[in-house]
């Protein structure tokens, strides 16, 4: 692990250590937890967001298939 500076300010900080699972696990575990969770939220907006890219700005097929609709049925009885 590799040690960093981070500011706070004091009252952030004092809202932090009063938390029972920062005076448990101390801030660097439970300030590590937070920015894995971040991490792995943003990562799963940016793959939402490229699926609505994807798939949310045209509706089907654009007409390509429009009248073989009938194609793919059994035929009746």
């Amino acid at each position: 692990m590799k040690a960093i500076q981070v500011m706070f300010d004091e009252a952030l900080l004092a809202q932090l250590d009063a938390e029972a699972e920062v005076r448990r696990d101390g801030r660097s575990a439970v300030l590590r937890r937070a920015v894995a969770e971040y991490l792995q939220h943003r990562r799963k907006e940016a793959i939402a967001a490229q699926y609505r890219k994807a798939y949310g700005e045209r509706k089907g097929l654009d007409g390509e298939l429009d009248g073989w609709e009938d194609q793919g049925r059994w035929p009746p009885e």
